[in-house]
């Protein structure tokens, strides 16, 4: 094994402990630079030459910690310079999943997107954790930074042609099957809303249909929003809004890291995933706040704003994952601001009335340290999706509780599932935390990863 330098993570409890096991000149060292186990305090011990001897890693007060502070390891591929490392303590201070999630909070916490830079800096490597699963903390890390590269690329070089040729090559990888409705073959195969959100734009709107597995599993579909980017259409938006619009494609983005982790662990499923790839333009042939749409599950829908264009893309493609009566149906997307208003950017609210599974991602959620809170489907609001000339309209009358009635808008194209869940995430991290760089993010998929291995299993 490679030579390394070890870490050890001291808490308020723990530390006198931890200190016992360095020698007196790195307890010196430690108490000239007033190390006292602060969450996320890091002191560099050396030696006699100068090299590092050790290091130790505050992880705070444990009494006053609810949840579990694995996830601060994820801090240090940041704070450390280039070198090989090793958890020394581990064992002693987390158990068995505390330790796979510490170890995966390294490897999520080494994310770079340097795609766009020269003389990229090395990162400090990681010697593997005894008796903790690679596999498993790989295929979760893949999946989560594969989510994360495609939302961080650039709306100029993640458009829905790119967003198709990543699908085709993760199809090619794990043997799935994808097939491709394009341009105007989306009016021809009765996806109308698709085409009209993304007909003003100089590339083509698609469905992207992936499908992976045995036909005698359990079905599960996996529908996320891929509006590429998105200029808000005739209900332009300010130019400030706009400037993150390259992150509108989050939903897929995510469905495409959980398909890719659900693949490579060869889950017992039969697993679908709809993407309706569009970028919401503005030229004369625009779609225009007042028309009504057609839908392919045969509802009219009134336009009370080109901005809320992710839900009409995902009502189409909800309707066709419907049809098939899938046993678990989730959707994801970055639809609302008023998501971010009610959780802010690190608390997806998701919403379902299966009341087992939303107690499944409740518990797993807490479980991966991956955040979210269920939030409720509450019908008392569905008239406020009224229209006069059509079916639905697409947004709330009254302006409240936006994300709500969005849930209820996509709810309309759903009656067959036998499980359905929404999550309205926020796909980016708007400030660096541990194991999580600023920038695109991985929302719910390792909640969702947990809760279907967990299902379907052998």
């Amino acid at each position: 094994m490679q030579s390394s330098t070890p870490i050890y993570f001291a808490t308020s409890q723990n530390l006198d402990d931890v200190l016992s096991a360095l020698p007196k000149e790195g307890q010196a060292w430690a108490k000239a630079n007033r190390f006292e186990a602060k969450k996320g305090q890091l002191c560099i011990i050396p030696n006699a030459s100068g090299a590092i001897e050790a290091t130790l890693f505050g992880l705070g007060d444990e009494n006053k910690s609810k949840d579990s502070t694995a996830f601060e390891a994820g801090a240090l591929p940041i704070k450390l310079p280039h070198g090989h490392y090793h958890y020394a303590n581990d064992e002693k201070v987390w158990n068995d999943d505390e330790r796979h999630l510490a170890t995966l909070a390294w490897y999520l916490g080494s994310y770079r997107f340097d795609r766009y830079k020269e003389n990229s800096q090395p990162m400090p490597e990681l010697n593997w954790p005894e008796g903790v699963d690679k596999d498993l903390v790989l295929l979760q890390a893949k999946g989560s930074n594969l989510a994360r590269d495609l939302i961080n690329i650039p709306a100029s070089d993640m458009g829905p042609d790119e967003l198709e040729a990543v699908t085709r090559g993760l199809a090619d990888t794990h043997g799935a099957s994808l097939s491709v409705t394009k341009g105007e073959a989306l009016l021809e195969e009765n996806f109308p809303m698709i085409h009209a959100v993304g007909r003003a734009s100089t590339r083509e709107p698609r469905l992207l249909d992936m499908v992976w597995g045995d036909e005698a599993h359990p079905k599960v579909t996996l529908v996320g929003k891929g509006v590429c980017f998105d200029t808000g259409g005739l209900d332009i938006k300010p130019g400030s809004s706009m400037l993150l619009m390259k992150k509108d494609m989050g939903g897929a983005a995510n469905v495409l890291g959980l398909a890719s982790m659900i693949m490579a662990a060869k889950v017992p499923v039969r697993l679908r995933v709809l993407i309706p790839a569009v970028e919401n333009s503005i030229a004369g042939n625009a779609f225009r706040p007042g028309d009504v749409l057609q839908s392919h599950k045969g509802i009219t829908v009134e336009i009370g704003n080109t901005d809320a264009e992710g839900r009409l893309v995902l009502g189409d493609a909800l309707s066709l994952a419907d049809l098939e009566k899938p046993d678990l149906l989730i959707d994801m997307a970055t639809l609302t601001g008023a998501a971010r208003v009610a959780l802010g950017p690190d608390l997806p609210p998701f919403y379902s009335d299966d009341d087992e599974l939303v107690g499944e991602i409740a518990s797993a959620a807490k479980a991966q340290i991956d955040p979210l809170w269920h939030m409720p489907l509450w019908d008392g609001y569905d008239a406020n999706l009224s229209s006069d000339i059509a079916d639905v309209n697409h947004i709330s009358s009254g302006g409240f509780a936006g994300s709500i009635t969005a849930a209820l808008f996509l709810r309309r194209f759903v009656g067959e599932a036998k499980s359905w869940v929404h999550f309205d995430i926020y796909g980016w991290a708007p400030k660096a935390m541990p194991a999580r760089p600023k920038g695109g993010e991985a929302q719910a998929i390792r909640a969702l990863f947990s809760v279907i291995s967990q299902r379907y299993k052998d």
